[in-house]
């Protein structure tokens, strides 16, 4: 009888015991679990009443009900249905104890990561508790981490990003009032679920993270997010659209700063100087293999973590429900929140070359030099543009941005930020420019401010490459002249270049395998191709006849003058005095599947090839293709995620503005930190031990009757006319130098 009351009594020795002997406690068990019954339902009546009592037999059988599946299978659906229910009533305690015991149970696999989920989701947004709040934050993207680290849980993703979908789309009928973006139901109390936009907010904020973590980089998450970007609530739109223009990326970088970094180079000097050890040997090669584990996790997460405007689902209908959303509350949303949506509305358009003709007409009303941000709203509308604008669109745009930037009645500054806006969008559509107006513009380069005339000459280089006959004769340059005479024509619009018959720069990578097999000493006769290509290999002729019946033809060896190119011209053996390996068509695509890694050796080769002509005197065009190609390879290695325009190619090179009293105070103090040990150590103000003033300092203080007698005041009355009108000069000169 001791014994028995002992155990009920004492949860946490009970608890031990079961988990050594399951089957010879289980009786104990069962009258803890109908005493849990017992005080759970009158915890339903009253949650105020028992709550530290319930709380303690929970966390008992937490730990416990894996010895005891069957008996305890309700237990997981009762917390969560408590949770679910009668969240708002709980205590902070006992709702902090639920959720760990919930998280407890998934960690002892009593239930499932889709079980879990179901049950924090919901109450993240209604969670006041910022400990509570985090803590659920975390717990949620560490177990989608875990479940999709060795592959990706379909199943798991799919639950998952249904129920954030349902997140975002539950506030979607509700209308937006007011400069914040305040909601407006039609029917409920303002307080019921979703109305407030805190479902759809966590939503947002939980698929970014996962997106920028690596985890999810699908289409999926991109449509959550997109959906998220017409929610009625304004900071739901907010946080959608700075996904999308990548105001996140700051946050990322900073997170990643945070780590722990290894200086590779410092331990192996470290190494060399201590005394060499076994077990110094096994640490420093513990921490090489944890950097470089680091560094491989780092660039495979930004090779997956694919841009995510690329991945829209139907872009153009994207674009239009932006353009909706910004001219129907354009009295509502605020200045900052519209350049936002047109941000993104230009870069949508401007990445998927669409056509919005109506944002044109309604970004012109903000095209005025006193206009605020606007820097931010050229560059938005030179973003929009693209070659397959219609030129009759942007032209009113850019004769609305001469007649208000460049003109003698603004600033140099405002001109500069006109003439790069226009070079800009000439950049993207050439055609766009009218020839009375660019020799207009141009005349600009002969301006005495730096700022204008760099931006004049950029936009004459411009049309120089793209378009010369637009230009006068004598301002086209020798290159533009050259191949004006030569007969070449930029392209009218809605014209195309020639189809591509071959992939740039193949034969490059086809000599490079074929050296590299000479290396090897492997010559790529007729039986290896033939063991190369045997899982690619057609029937045999036995099947020659049936294949002929289905409409298939069957294709020999023997058959040596198969067409493989659409070209009319015979393909003629290559001559020595070819100089451009490049023009060469080859079969490599048609024998092999190229793979991402074969396409950077073929960067690279094609970077090493234009290195090679641009040092034997290529000129411009090589440099040019040169720049190109390692702006490119930059893009592919993720250093150059952003390639659309900045605010500072708007504004062009500035000059720096005189600083005012305060600024040159504050310069001046700033330069003298760290330096007092520089200082002067005159008087005893400076120096470590105290001491007298000096003579100097002491004249100045001496009574006037002291020093009346004194040779220098009887030699001042003494002085002449010409001597005093010396003095008085240099003093004159002096004081006007000072005021310099």
């Amino acid at each position: 009888m001791g014994r028995g009351i002992l155990l009920t009594a004492n949860l946490p020795q009970l608890q031990n015991l079961i988990k050594r002997d399951p089957q010879a406690y289980k009786e104990e068990f069962l009258q803890q679990w109908n005493h849990y019954n017992s005080v759970r339902q009158i915890f339903l009546i009253n949650p105020t009443e028992h709550a530290q009592q319930f709380r303690e037999l929970v966390t008992f059988i937490s730990q416990v009900c894996p010895c005891y599946p069957k008996d305890t299978k309700e237990f997981p659906g009762q917390i969560s249905t408590l949770l679910l229910e009668n969240y708002g009533t709980l205590s902070a305690d006992t709702r902090k104890s639920l959720v760990q015991n919930l998280v407890m149970l998934r960690n002892k696999d009593v239930i499932t990561s889709i079980e879990l989920l179901k049950t924090l989701f919901p109450i993240l947004p209604r969670t006041t508790s910022s400990t509570l709040r985090t803590s659920i934050r975390k717990t949620i993207l560490s177990d989608i981490r875990t479940a999709n680290a060795t592959s990706a849980n379909h199943k798991l993703n799919r639950a998952m990003q249904a129920m954030l979908f349902g997140m975002v789309e539950r506030g979607m009928d509700g209308e937006v009032v007011g400069d914040k973006g305040k909601l407006r139901t039609g029917a409920g109390p303002s307080s019921a679920p979703g109305t407030n936009g805190e479902d759809a907010m966590w939503a947002i904020i939980l698929t970014k993270e996962l997106w920028r973590k690596g985890i999810w980089t699908d289409v999926k998450p991109v449509s959550i997010i997109a959906l998220g970007c017409f929610h009625p609530v304004m900071k739901v739109q907010s946080a959608a659209l700075h996904f999308f223009l990548g105001s996140d990326e700051e946050k990322a970088d900073s997170d990643d700063e945070d780590e722990e970094t290894v200086d590779v180079m410092a331990l192996h000097h470290r190494r060399e100087i201590n005394k060499k050890t076994r077990s110094g040997d096994k640490k420093l090669q513990k921490q090489l293999n944890k950097e470089k584990k680091k560094m491989h996790n780092k660039q495979k997460q930004t090779s997956v973590n694919f841009s995510a405007i690329q991945l829209l689902n139907d872009p153009q209908t994207f674009a239009e429900k932006l353009y909706d959303l910004l001219n129907r509350y354009e009295k509502r949303f605020s200045l900052d929140h519209k350049i936002l949506i047109m941000q993104l509305l230009s870069r949508v358009m401007g990445a998927h070359k669409l056509c919005v003709l109506g944002f044109y007409t309604y970004i012109v009303k903000y095209l005025t030099h006193h206009q605020l941000r606007v820097p931010a709203i050229l560059v938005a509308l030179a973003q929009s543009a693209h070659d397959l604008t219609p030129p009759d669109a942007l032209t009113p745009v850019i004769q609305k941005l001469a007649h208000e930037f460049v003109h003698p009645g603004v600033s140099s500054e405002v001109i500069a930020a006109g003439i790069n806006a226009i070079r800009e969008v000439c950049r993207r559509q050439p055609w766009s420019m009218e020839e009375d107006m660019l020799n207009d513009l141009i005349e600009y380069r002969k301006s005495k401010d730096k700022a204008v005339t760099a931006a004049a000459r950029g936009l004459l280089q411009l049309f120089r490459e793209v378009n010369p006959g637009m230009l006068k004769r004598r301002e086209r340059g020798k290159e533009a002249s050259m191949g004006m005479a030569a007969g070449s024509q930029p392209l009218p619009f809605g014209h195309e270049a020639d189809a591509a018959v071959d992939i740039a720069g193949l034969a490059l990578l086809e000599d490079h395998f074929k050296q590299l097999r000479e290396e090897e000493g492997v010559e790529m006769n007729e039986d290896n191709e033939e063991d190369w290509g045997a899982d690619w290999e057609v029937d045999s002729d036995e099947d020659s006849d049936s294949d002929a019946e289905d409409g298939w033809i069957a294709v020999s060896d023997d058959e040596k003058d198969l067409e493989i190119s659409d070209s009319d011209d015979e393909e003629k053996p290559k001559n020595d005095n070819e100089p451009d390996p490049e023009a060469r068509i080859t079969t490599l695509a048609q024998e092999k599947i190229l793979t991402p890694a074969d396409f950077a050796l073929l960067n690279e080769l094609r970077i090493k090839a234009a290195t090679k002509a641009v040092e034997n005197g290529g000129g411009s065009s090589a440099k040019r293709k040169l720049a190109e190609l390692e702006s490119r390879q930059k893009s592919m290695a993720g250093e150059q995620e952003d390639t659309f325009v900045s605010e500072m190619d708007i504004l062009g090179p500035r000059k720096k503005a005189k600083a005012d009293y305060a600024e040159r105070m504050e310069s001046i103090a700033k330069g003298r930190e760290g330096r007092e040990k520089f200082g002067s150590h005159k008087g005893k103000k400076n120096k470590d031990a105290p001491s007298s003033s000096t003579n100097r300092e002491k004249a100045r203080n001496k009574p006037i009757m002291m020093i009346m007698g004194s040779g220098a005041v009887r030699g001042k009355k003494k002085a002449s006319l010409r001597d005093k009108q010396r003095k008085l000069r240099a003093h004159i000169d002096k004081a006007k130098k000072a005021r310099k």
